[in-house]
């Protein structure tokens, strides 16, 4: 038994409870996560390997670190958004705007992810796209078959997006075929999160909505996470990504429930 009788870790909530730590220290040696975990120094360097193939870690002489962006969400403004990882976001929506069929009702979630799918829904016809983003709702004014939905809604303007009751509450009058939900952070252990109750309202209502549930995240943002939970990856039907995931981690998310697309 380990200190205070708890019974000991398995590997799921080492590899969480190190990062944990590592979290609020940045760097730890090994002897500090074999006293901290109760472990042998062997067991450690077992659990670091697993974490640094995932991308989450990179060990040091006696230690290990955090990667650069594990743990750390990317930045929120959306004019900053704009301009970061445009070749991984194309192909992540042209890959997303696949499962999009004609006659759908489409939710398109807020962020420049999910703007991305927009152009590549032009072929489809007898669309019904319903979005809280007004970057995205004037985009779809492009394509003049789609019948478009604002969800309305208290404005966020770093994000130029729609949340909180109100708009909700306009999510609960419609049955949603599809929902392209966006993440700022994802992980395994915490799932979909985010920095705002009034998105996370938004979020949860429109899964609650949907006959289908594909998030569009990038991996770039694995591995972080924000205080505010969305769901947990069984939640979802589908995981759009890009090639950037690890094996390792696109397996263990399939184990959760959902389908990984990793495009490009």
């Amino acid at each position: 038994m380990s200190p205070a009788g708890k019974a000991p870790l398995i590997p799921e909530q080492r590899h969480q409870e190190l990062l944990r730590l590592l979290r609020a220290t940045g760097v730890l040696s090994i002897r500090d996560l074999t006293s901290a975990l109760d472990v042998s120094h062997m067991t450690v360097r077992r659990d670091i390997a697993a974490l640094e193939r995932t991308g989450l870690v990179v060990s040091v002489q006696g230690g290990v670190r955090l990667a650069e962006r594990a743990g750390h969400a990317p930045p929120r403004e959306r004019a900053t958004r704009a301009g970061l990882e445009i070749p991984r976001k194309e192909a992540i929506a042209e890959r997303a705007a696949a499962l999009v069929a004609d006659d759908m009702v489409v939710y398109l979630d807020a962020g420049t992810t999910c703007q991305s799918v927009v152009p590549f829904l032009a072929p489809r016809s007898g669309l019904t796209v319903v979005t809280n983003d007004l970057h995205a709702a004037l985009a779809l004014f492009a394509l003049p078959s789609v019948h478009i939905v604002h969800t309305g809604g208290e404005v966020d303007p770093a994000s130029a997006a729609g949340g909180g009751p109100l708009a909700a509450r306009t999510i609960e009058g419609i049955a949603v075929d599809l929902c392209l939900l966006g993440a700022g952070a994802w992980d395994l252990a915490h799932g979909v999160t985010s920095h705002s109750t009034d998105k996370v309202l938004l979020k949860q209502a429109v899964i609650r909505a949907s006959g289908a549930v594909a998030l569009l995240a990038d991996s770039t943002k694995w591995g972080s996470t924000e205080r505010f939970r969305v769901t947990s990856l069984d939640r979802l039907d589908t995981v759009v990504t890009d090639g950037g995931l690890p094996d390792e981690v696109t397996a263990r998310i399939e184990e959760e429930g959902p389908e990984v697309l990793r495009a490009g």
